[in-house]
């Protein structure tokens, strides 16, 4: 297995944690458990930040940039629905 499977396949278990993580976050019932889940999420996502930018520096990931007139139709649909 080469090197960027792996790290795409790591980037989906952390992505996968960060996601049962929240749920804890939103379901835990004292405030140590929500702490505790919250912790862990945030250190999920900082793995999945470092993952994401060496992907993105091995030209594994390529960004890209919304266009900005999408941007602000987008901003005015969710503004004229509050």
């Amino acid at each position: 297995m080469e090197d960027r499977e792996l790290m795409e396949k790591e980037l989906l278990v952390v992505k996968g944690v960060s996601d049962l993580y929240l749920h804890g976050v939103l379901e835990a019932t004292t405030a140590e458990v929500h702490q505790a889940f919250k912790e862990a999420l945030n250190e999920s996502i900082n793995i999945q930040n470092k993952l994401y930018n060496l992907m993105v520096e091995k030209g594994w990931y390529t960004k890209e940039y919304a266009d900005q007139n999408k941007i602000d139709c987008t901003r005015k649909k969710f503004m004229a629905q509050n």
